[in-house]
């Protein structure tokens, strides 16, 4: 018993010695907490809209007032033709598009039938399912109201109620019509499985080299730290490359996922991807002396990302400050363009902002990386 009490003793010493394991410990749990108990929210609120009126009507504006003033929806954009309404959804600044036809006001002052078109963007399927059912609970209350008190005293008096006119949403869905959710979720995973597999890769083949003591040995071979450095990470990114062909098929197959776009700018987004994962990794390796640091290090760097970039919930819902903080996160930008390619088929001209941003970001990450793992080297 008293050898036990030793081991305790010496376990709880080593771990008390080591800082980094002192911060990951006990730093990590409240950051997760407060990203947890603020940014993360099943809740489906601010859901991107556009509002094309085509009528400019009384009547028209006053629809599209219900939209504005509902907390489910954010108004980001004014359409003024077919071409601006278009747009606005393909390129994601949009999630739902509501298009109030020419004749609107017209048609339901002289008892007739109107409709108002709802487009929804089918790539995110939760997103689109819940906007979907708030944009008809909106146009079926404001059809309620109006008839109650405009339509109905009037007919009355005329003797009538059997012509009351009907406003109905017509509602169309784009890029995924069934609203599959596999459709949303596998190009997801595919980024994800980027980001873990080659960042813990990278991370724990250096600090491996480290425990076992055979770095040393390395460093006195006739290598340079730059050849040294890209021998260790061309391994986790073929990997990773042939990891994108395995979901891909897998989820055509399986799944059978649409891949609209093009499959050569995937892989030249994925490429961009990976210097920021393996400059992750190599951030990992260069502070951390163990495997099980470099583990904890480089999932307490990927945990903001899994959480906050889009993958799991709504960056919409989040808190306007935590909104903004996900622009550093390159996970953010490769999710964007990984649903584009499959699911939109855009390309280059749609989505050049976000491959920049991941161009800008991996090249600062791994450079930066890079230059502190030389620096440990020598």
């Amino acid at each position: 018993m008293e050898r036990f009490w030793y081991i305790v003793k010496k376990e709880f010493i080593l771990f008390t010695h080591d800082p980094k394991m002192m911060v990951l410990s006990f730093i990590s749990p409240i950051i997760q907490l407060v990203i947890f108990g603020y940014a993360v929210t099943t809740d489906i609120r601010n859901i991107k809209t556009v509002i094309w009126d085509n009528d400019g009507t009384y009547e028209s504006r006053g629809l599209a007032d219900k939209f504005i003033h509902s907390e489910y929806f954010r108004i980001t954009g004014y359409a003024r033709d077919e071409n601006q309404f278009e747009s606005s959804i393909q390129t994601g600044r949009s999630v739902i598009g509501i298009h109030i036809p020419s004749g609107f006001e017209r048609n339901i002052k002289r008892g007739r039938s109107a409709e108002v078109q709802v487009i929804v963007d089918g790539s995110d399927s939760n997103v689109s399912n819940i906007g979907l059912n708030y944009a008809q609970q909106i146009v079926n209350t404001y059809a309620e109201k109006f008839i109650e008190q405009t339509i109905k005293p009037r007919l009355i008096q005329m003797g009538t109620t059997t012509n009351m006119p009907k406003i109905t949403a017509e509602v169309r869905i784009w890029y995924n019509p069934t609203l599959k959710s596999a459709n949303y979720m596998v190009p997801g995973v595919l980024s994800l499985i980027l980001l873990l597999l080659t960042s813990i890769l990278t991370s724990m083949a250096i600090t491996k080299e480290r425990e076992t003591g055979t770095m040393e040995q390395v460093i006195v071979t006739p290598v340079r730290p730059w050849e040294l450095m890209i021998a260790k990470i061309v391994t986790p990114a073929l990997v990773g490359f042939m990891d994108v062909i395995i979901i891909i098929i897998t989820g055509k197959i399986v799944f059978a996922i649409p891949i609209n776009g093009s499959l050569t700018l995937m892989f030249a987004t994925s490429l961009l991807f990976l210097l920021t994962t393996l400059g992750l990794g190599l951030f990992a390796s260069a502070v951390s002396q163990t495997q099980q640091q470099a583990m904890m290090t480089a999932f307490f760097l990927m945990l903001p990302q899994m959480l906050l970039s889009g993958f799991m919930f709504p960056i919409e819902n989040m808190p306007e400050i935590i909104q903004y903080s996900t622009y550093l996160l390159p996970l953010r930008y490769f999710l964007v363009i990984v649903r584009g390619i499959f699911l939109k088929g855009v390309g280059v001209d749609i989505l050049w902002p976000e491959i920049l941003a991941l161009a800008i970001f991996g090249v600062v990450i791994l450079g930066l990386s890079s230059a502190l793992f030389k620096k440990q080297l020598n």
